[in-house]
């Protein structure tokens, strides 16, 4: 009994270790990673008006699915591409936060570093996989933790469109979700419903 006690401890002990070891990897890991550039231009109680500048998108088109199905599958058709599957081999550095449309299909969107243009940029191998030019613009955000789903962001989307409607700003109906976290990150999780203005 004793022994296996402290086989249980060991085990336990591992996968604490390698619990804490993996979560400080994916701190470091977003110290390093370019972001979607932004000035906040106002701040209310709970959401903020952002100027975001012009990027580059790599974009996959999804069907109707919830959250959870159209964000895993498009997060793997497009990490395909910048882990090689492109016409040069090539791999091209992640980028924060993964963007999604909030429409009856869903498209995912991954921004290109900054060092690329498009005409420098490896080609998709992949027909389904396209890469377009967001032009600045301005957007209202709300910021929200833990791990999103359909629930969740329907409940976010709704408190911004409220919220907009209170402060008289107009907005469109091109919703967005943003995520800036790898799935196994569990601290300091950060998600966002924003909308252009």
């Amino acid at each position: 009994m004793r022994l296996l006690l402290k086989i249980l401890y060991i085990v336990l002990g591992l996968f604490l270790l390698a619990f804490v070891i993996i979560q400080l990897f994916a701190i470091k890991s977003q110290k390093n990673i370019e972001t979607y550039n932004y000035i906040v231009e106002d701040i209310y109680d709970s959401f903020e008006v952002r100027a975001y500048e012009s990027a580059l998108f790599t974009s996959v088109k999804l069907p109707e699915a919830p959250f959870d199905t159209s964000s895993s599958q498009g997060f793997s058709i497009l990490a395909g591409y910048i882990f090689g599957n492109n016409n040069e081999n090539k791999k091209i550095a992640m980028t924060s936060p993964v963007s999604m449309t909030l429409e009856d299909s869903m498209t995912m969107m991954f921004m290109v570093p900054k060092k690329y243009n498009m005409e420098s940029l490896p080609k998709p191998t992949q027909s389904n996989i396209k890469i377009k030019k967001i032009e600045s613009k301005k957007m209202a955000a709300i910021t929200f933790g833990g791990w999103a789903n359909d629930k969740k962001i329907n409940l976010y989307k709704s408190k911004l469109i409220s919220q907009l409607e209170s402060e008289g700003i107009s907005f469109s109906d091109n919703f967005f979700f943003f995520g800036y976290n790898a799935p196994y990150e569990f601290f300091n999780r950060r998600n966002e419903v924003l909308v252009e203005l």
